[in-house]
């Protein structure tokens, strides 16, 4: 298997990006972004459509719709009223572009495939480079803004109480998960990436309240779980979404039926 080149950067990508999702996971969970993980996906499809209708790489139009997108979530409301309403608009928007460029581009075939259900074992070195690049600097903010973030995340009237600058951090946040949400996307595909970014971390928090546990419990069931799938797709020649997805589906059930056996 590995052998093949194409497996070698499959395996590399899938773990870069399942490492970044376990760890950002564990504030989207907290922060009760779950949803806009979902939302950023469908909104990156329209970049990704209107990349392809300029002649650019479908990545850089997905890139930059979602970085657009958080930093107007985060523009228009923090609380969560104005928060979901400002999804609900932003989103048709995008989205309406998005069928304006698909329908003006001539070659939609193999760029909605991919989009929608990720190709992982399509990416290229040049790729896995501009991956690594954004991951380290998805990584590096994280870790310099890990406590306010665990602060703001875990306690957000205390935040507030304290001075915290919530806005500043929740735009931030936003922006980076926008950026790991566009990198998920050709793993998994737009149709799946937020379980990438939701289910290891929702496992993770039934197995341990530990914070800093949570994360590396995240990290270990997304690699996991990408891993598995990677092979078992190789193998059965079946879409590796489906076994990254279903894995993460049976260790979540498992981690219920642990916390309940434990109570």
């Amino acid at each position: 298997m590995f052998a093949f080149d194409f497996m070698r950067q499959a395996f590399l990508a899938g773990t870069i990006v399942a490492i970044m999702g376990g760890f950002i996971g564990v504030f989207v969970i907290a922060r009760g972004l779950s949803f806009i993980t979902h939302t950023f996906s469908h909104i990156g499809f329209s970049g990704a459509a209107f990349a392809v209708f300029m002649g650019w790489n479908p990545f850089n139009g997905l890139l930059l719709f979602t970085t657009l997108s958080a930093v107007s979530v985060g523009q228009l409301g923090v609380k969560y009223f104005r928060r979901d309403a400002s999804i609900n608009v932003i989103l048709s928007v995008f989205l309406g572009m998005g069928i304006l460029f698909l329908a003006l581009s001539t070659n939609q075939a193999s760029f909605v495939s991919n989009i929608l259900f990720g190709s992982v074992v399509g990416i290229g070195m040049k790729e896995v480079w501009k991956i690594a690049i954004l991951s380290s600097i998805v990584f590096m903010c994280l870790i310099v803004g890990y406590r306010m973030l665990k602060f703001d995340s875990f306690d957000p009237v205390g935040a507030e109480a304290a001075g915290l600058p919530v806005r500043k951090i929740s735009i931030g946040f936003l922006v980076l998960l926008s950026i790991a949400v566009a990198e998920a996307v050709q793993i998994v595909g737009a149709l799946l990436v937020f379980t990438l970014m939701t289910i290891p971390a929702s496992t993770a928090r039934l197995i341990t309240p530990s914070i800093f546990k949570m994360i590396i419990c995240s990290i270990l069931l997304s690699v996991a779980s990408v891993w598995i799938g990677l092979t078992l797709g190789y193998y059965t020649d079946l879409p590796i979404s489906f076994f990254i997805t279903s894995i993460q589906g049976i260790f979540y059930i498992s981690a219920i039926l642990f916390h309940q056996l434990s109570r």
